[in-house]
């Protein structure tokens, strides 16, 4: 039934032009009035904090909005990726299988650490590792007002640089009345959350006060894959008319069981478990445990990440004049945790093939035991990170004459202390509880500055530019890493054309070039270059009541990319490597349509060919050249589509489709690493019942993730090793993979009560 699934995806979105979702009020606002003649209303006074890196409507970036109303509806728990699943050239994958816990996004086949993250203007990515853990921000969707995804390079913003996309979150704004919001939702594997908001809207005309506490917990799809999240959002605000300061302080507790490590047949296989990814699609091996003969004994119960991390956010916004306003936040961010798990000398030893379980890796001497010397030994780990990320970002915008200006930067410094503890072991007499094994360190300084200006070249053609300068400094004292002091300066250039056509319509081309260094990872595996990106962006947007096109191609051509390999580390993170040149050649389509007075369509559709050039591997002992290969994770068709009908008196029913082409899981296009295709069905229910008579406004959401009970795998990983035992004086290139497999039909239904 998959393919029959499938097959009805294309043809229908074959037909499509894709969609912006529910903002084309919003969009077509933007094409009429000038937000400097807006700014004392409050909502436009919060878009000045993020005023400096987003595109507008005639900008020459490709872009997708999607507004507080269109999450609220879907947000019953589940990650930011998961709710951005159904935009153009998403793909989105859930280790725990269900959308809650760790989950990661793609845009354009680029991974999560490609993908440049703001809030509110300010970096979230990891500054070491450069990826998103949404994770730690539990519930940060019921917060945010809207977002908007740049797909390419995008303009320039704050943070390592955009390879594949950049995502911008704007935080609540400021509300002129008081409420309180109760909401509560449950559903498959126990899954549970409950949220409490509230503002005291505007107090003496420029106060304000906001807040959100929430709790999620679910058992995951996967076996033991459980997640016990906690966050919470607190807001301060001063308004007049020209003048904005907020205070946010935000974070989130995160405990999950590891569920990383991914679905490997040859591992199963070893420790003698069914290997078969139907029968058995839900095995989890982390935390396993054996006896010294190698039986099974069962799982280790603590096998967890536990990681706390708080966000300070200070953000003074001013208009100055009509033609001059300014923006400048401090940031801090505290993060700290471990991740605890059982170091089985059996598993690790003839499964694992790992030195972890090693007496010398701990430090330690062989020790006697009863007569016998022990070189190895059964132990639990933490192995823990305490870093701390602060820093300044400003702008300041100028209009006058036709022209505007944006100047703007920041200034980011990053401190992380990697460490890990034994706080048990067997055969390790010598170690007390908490003994270090090791003890690295690391600092980054960030500091980058850019110029963007826009004017009319004639009545209808306007002309933007946008430079930026972005300087680098990288240090690290690891075993891992060795020892690390790299410095980066980068500059990045843009410029684009943007012809208007009439009101509803225009044309634009952009051309864009992004540089960015590696990452903690990357060091680890050898000596990694820093990577060039190219961004050609041709499109066509129609913008009309109710209705909009965007039709757009791209050319993304890359010099040291460092793709994906398809391999994991021992901590789950993919492995990169660079290569030489690579492109990735596209066009995308998305679409709002009326369809009657009721229906509302909105389609998308990607179509996209993704290259290695050239592509070099060495199999069976010999270096060959493969040509060119298929980037590794980087479907060639990726589609989605959004039908929402309002039957009226309060109702809203959506069915959302996504589907996903074949993709490889490695650069040498090895048949064993494809990954199928899938095609996946949502049923999204609202209900609003209005506050009357002295009771709440009630909203009902139902959501039935998987309507179609599809059984797919939405992720996994693909690795090769060379065996030259089997047969002496050969060298053989053995090839392993794994998957994350996904649930099956599964519900979710909450209530909100708005006071």
């Amino acid at each position: 039934m998959k393919r029959i699934y499938s097959l009805t995806a294309l043809l229908l979105l074959a037909m499509q032009l894709p969609a912006w979702g529910q903002q084309t009020n919003s969009t077509n606002r933007e094409l009429q009035e000038d937000p400097a003649d807006s700014l004392q209303q409050e909502i436009v006074l919060d878009e000045v904090l993020v005023a400096a890196v987003r595109a507008e409507t005639n900008s020459p970036v490709t872009f997708s909005n999607m507004e507080a109303e269109r999450i609220r509806k879907r947000n019953l728990g589940q990650d930011i990726p998961v709710l951005m699943n159904y935009l153009p050239s998403v793909v989105t994958t859930s280790d725990a299988g269900a959308g809650v816990g760790y989950t990661g996004i793609r845009v354009r086949g680029s991974d999560a650490t490609r993908v440049n993250i703001t809030i509110n203007g300010i970096p979230y990515n990891d500054a070491e590792s450069q990826g998103t853990f949404w994770v730690n921000m539990p519930d940060f969707a019921s917060s945010v007002q809207n977002l908007q995804l740049q797909r390419g390079v995008g303009t320039s913003t704050n943070g390592a640089g955009a390879f594949g996309a950049s995502l911008n979150l704007l935080t609540d704004a400021v509300g002129p009345e008081a409420y309180a919001e109760l909401a509560a939702s449950a559903g498959s594997f126990n899954t549970h959350k409950a949220t409490l908001k509230f503002s005291s809207g505007l107090l003496s005309d420029h106060f304000e006060i906001s807040g959100r506490l929430s709790r999620i917990a679910s058992e995951g799809y996967i076996d033991r894959a459980s997640s016990d999240l906690d966050s919470y959002f607190l807001q301060g605000a001063y308004l007049d008319d020209n003048t904005l300061i907020k205070a946010l302080l935000f974070g989130g507790h995160e405990i999950t069981y590891q569920s990383w490590y991914g679905f490997d047949p040859a591992i199963l296989s070893a420790i003698g478990v069914d290997n078969n990814l139907e029968t058995n699609r839900t095995f989890n091996v982390a935390g396993v445990q054996f006896d010294a003969e190698g039986n099974f004994e069962g799982f280790y119960e603590n096998q967890v990440d536990n990681y706390k991390q708080d966000h300070f956010q200070l953000h003074w916004s001013e208009s100055w004049s009509p033609s001059l306003r300014t923006n400048i936040a401090l940031h801090y961010t505290r993060g700290r945790g471990f991740f605890e798990e059982y170091v089985d000398e059996w598993y690790y030893t003839n499964v694992f093939f790992a030195p972890d379980a090693g007496l010398d890796f701990l430090g330690q001497d062989p020790v006697d035991i009863n007569g016998e010397t022990r070189t190895t030994t059964d132990y639990i780990r933490r192995r823990w990170l305490d870093n701390d990320f602060y820093g300044t970002v400003f702008s300041a915008q100028y209009r006058n004459a036709g022209w505007q200006f944006t100047l703007g930067g920041g200034w980011n410094t990053y401190r992380g202390d990697h460490f890990g503890e034994v706080i048990w072991a067997r055969n390790a007499p010598e170690i007390d509880r908490g003994f270090r094994y090791y003890e690295d360190d690391s600092q980054k300084d960030d500091f980058n500055t850019f110029l963007k200006a826009e004017t009319n070249l004639s009545e209808r053609l306007r002309f933007f530019a946008d430079v930026q300068y972005r300087g680098v400094r990288y240090q690290a004292n690891g075993n891992e890493t060795g020892l690390v002091d790299d410095r980066f300066n980068f500059f990045n250039p843009k410029t684009g054309l943007t012809y208007t056509l009439n009101d509803k319509q225009n044309l634009y081309f952009s051309y864009a070039v992004a540089n960015r260094e590696p990452n903690r990872n990357d060091y680890e595996n050898g000596n990694p270059r820093p990577e060039r990106l190219q961004d050609f962006e041709l499109g066509w947007r129609y913008l009309k009541a109710g209705t909009s096109f965007q039709v757009n191609g791209y050319y993304m051509r890359y010099k040291d990319q460092l793709v994906l390999t398809g391999e994991l580390n021992d901590v789950g993170a993919p492995i990169r490597a660079n290569v030489g040149d690579s492109y990735r050649l596209g066009i995308e389509l998305d679409a709002s349509l009326p369809l009657g007075n009721r229906i509302q369509w909105q389609p998308n559709l990607a179509l996209s060919i993704n290259r290695n050039v050239d592509f070099f591997f060495r199999r069976d002992g010999e270096l060959r050249n493969l040509g060119n290969t298929e980037i590794a994770f980087s479907p060639g068709v990726v589609a989605g589509s959004r039908l929402v009908y309002s039957p009226g008196s309060g109702w809203q029913i959506a069915v959302l489709n996504k589907y996903v082409g074949d993709q490889f899981m490695s650069n040498i296009e090895a048949e064993r690493s494809r990954l199928e295709g899938y095609s996946q069905t949502d049923l999204n229910l609202v209900y609003t019942l209005p506050a009357k008579g002295g009771w709440p406004e009630l909203t009902f959401t139902g959501l039935v993730n998987n309507l179609f009970d599809a059984r797919f795998s939405s992720n996994g990983f693909f690795y090769t090793f060379d065996d030259d035992f089997s047969n002496p004086g050969t060298i053989t290139t053995i090839e392993g993979v794994g998957y994350y497999p996904q649930a099956g039909i599964h519900f979710l239904a909450g209530v909100t009560a708005r006071f």
